[in-house]
Order: C-alpha cells, then sequence, then structure tokens
C-alpha cells in the first residue's frame, strides 16, 4: 500500500511540473486525471497494478 501511495505522490508532483513549466494546461491535466480514474475501473487495472509492482521489484533489487 505504500507503494501505491508513493507512486500517487510523485506522479502528482509530476503532473503539478508540468502545469507550472511545461506549458501543460489544467484542462490537459484534468483528461490525464480522467483517464487515471477510469482505467482503475477497467479490466486493465489488474494488469497495469502487476505491471508496476513488478518494475518496483525490479528497481528495489538492484544493487548500486
Amino acid at each position: 500500500m505504500a507503494l501505491s501511495i508513493s507512486a500517487v505522490v510523485l506522479l502528482a508532483i509530476i503532473v503539478f511540473l508540468l502545469v507550472k513549466k511545461s506549458g501543460l494546461k489544467a484542462g490537459h491535466a484534468l483528461v490525464c486525471m480522467l483517464l487515471g480514474f477510469y482505467l482503475a475501473s477497467s479490466t486493465v487495472a489488474p494488469t497495469i497494478h502487476q505491471l508496476t509492482t513488478n518494475i518496483a521489484g525490479m528497481i528495489g533489487s538492484l544493487k548500486f
């Protein structure tokens, strides 16, 4: 659960920076948020969750 909260915070910061610095309009950000909500309730949601969990696991297993 902590991973999903971290991902939400990270994505929110990225969207905020894109709105402020890169000229992304608030309407575009709203459309992206709505797409996220619709994807979360679709049949693709478990696949997306598994993919992000696997990627986070791969990043977490990297040793420097």
